[in-house]
């Protein structure tokens, strides 16, 4: 049966500190790819919307939450997901204990604990960069694109645009420390989700190893597709590589919502 993309709801989960803000224009990008889907960007706890409360210490109570904020705006499942680093292990933990409400989910540049070393999780050479939370905006900012781009000058317009979000939803030291530590100790699944998967990673990536992906693709006998030069933050660097890859999967290898 040919897949009926009029029925999807994609929800789109960001990383560490981040925000629906800085999907940027790759939700136009996305959008086009699937243009009778519905495409809504949900902010993990201590983030976005919700950088005012605690980010939780484990990864479980994140899903609640993106959970109860899709029934807040009358959005059933299932859904589809397309995660990006942290993002990805709260989508992965979705899928694992509640594979009714997941229809599939893309995984951008995450990784396991159990699977991957934490050497590879997060590379030693940015642990400086994120150690020194406490600094403008602008130059805090700087260093995340620095570490989450293969091409940074390509970007300045989004490095004022994520400035400017910072200044206005800053994320707490606390909740970043939270935010790190959840994700630290998440574990991969002892058993492969009962969903569609696919894993997309960038081999220019600078703050996690792509073998973190090759690892989880090997385990779960699971596609990946290897972007040859984007970074950690595939969306930003190489946004209509990323929507082509998640439309063709979705013609392809899902199936249909009931």
């Amino acid at each position: 049966m040919t897949p009926n993309p009029s029925s999807d709801t994609w929800v789109l989960l960001r990383g560490l500190t981040r925000e629906a803000g800085h999907w940027g224009g790759f939700v136009a990008q996305l959008q086009a790819r699937l243009p009778n889907a519905r495409v809504v960007c949900v902010d993990l706890p201590g983030s976005g919307a919700h950088h005012r409360g605690a980010s939780p210490w484990r990864i479980a109570p994140m899903v609640e939450s993106v959970r109860q904020d899709l029934t807040a705006r009358g959005l059933a499942p299932p859904y589809r997901l397309l995660a990006l680093s942290l993002g990805g292990m709260v989508a992965l933990d979705w899928a694992t204990r509640r594979p009714d409400e997941v229809a599939g989910a893309v995984l951008v540049n995450t990784s396991l604990a159990g699977l991957s070393p934490l050497h590879h999780r997060l590379r030693p050479a940015a642990w400086p960069a994120l150690a020194g939370w406490a600094v403008g905006a602008l130059h805090r900012e700087a260093t995340i694109l620095r570490l989450t781009s293969a091409g940074p000058d390509d970007h300045a317009d989004a490095l004022s645009q994520w400035a400017a979000i910072r200044a206005a939803r800053p994320v707490s030291t606390g909740n970043a420390w939270r935010q790190l530590i959840a994700a630290a100790r998440y574990r991969a699944p002892l058993q492969k989700p009962r969903v569609p998967l696919l894993l997309l990673a960038g081999a220019a990536d600078s703050l996690v190893d792509t073998r973190c992906s090759l690892a989880l693709a090997r385990r779960w006998a699971v596609p990946l597709v290897m972007h040859p030069s984007a970074g950690h933050d595939l969306p930003l660097d190489d946004g209509p590589w990323v929507a082509e890859q998640v439309a063709a999967w979705r013609a392809n290898a899902m199936p249909p919502t009931t």
